[in-house]
């Protein structure tokens, strides 16, 4: 099977045992499930964070207060809808250019009083250059179901 052209979005869902209020703020609470090896700080990551408010932005800290952006919110709609930039190189570098950033929407659909449905879409690939092909498969296969997991246990905790 050829692999997916760095067009098509990733695609992922998950359902979480919680109301989407609550899906929606354990989504932006990146401290409480977002994994340091997933940040440009290691394991000398102090927090990372997502302002929340449209414009913001997506940052992380490391040591000695060292603040690095990563990314801004471009829709900010809780709790159904978050849109956000994805700054980080196909390297694993922030990329400070917007228009070399792939992008990131995160919807909750409540399915119940304590269920919602969290659909993860990935898109732009195409956006980081030469690597896109390469840094949507690792990201299709490996990153995005790892954090949602990650995301999941946190949610249903």
């Amino acid at each position: 099977m050829a692999p997916a052209s760095p067009d098509e979005p990733i695609q992922r869902t998950v359902t979480v045992p919680v109301a989407a209020e609550r899906a929606f703020a354990v989504f932006i609470d990146l401290p409480a499930w977002w994994p340091p090896e997933f940040s440009w700080a290691g394991e000398t990551l102090e927090t990372l964070g997502i302002e929340p408010r449209e414009g913001g932005f997506c940052f992380e800290r490391g040591p000695n207060g060292f603040r690095c952006d990563w990314g801004r919110v471009l829709a900010w709609e809780p709790p159904a809808r978050l849109v956000f930039s994805w700054q980080i190189s196909p390297d694993r570098v922030p990329e400070p250019d917007p228009a070399k950033a792939s992008e990131v929407e995160v919807r909750f659909f409540e399915e119940g009083p304590s269920m919602t449905r969290v659909e993860v879409a990935h898109r732009d690939f195409a956006r980081h250059g030469e690597s896109a092909q390469r840094y949507r498969t690792d990201l299709a296969d490996q990153g995005w179901p790892y954090l949602l997991d990650r995301y999941a246990a946190a949610a249903g905790r």
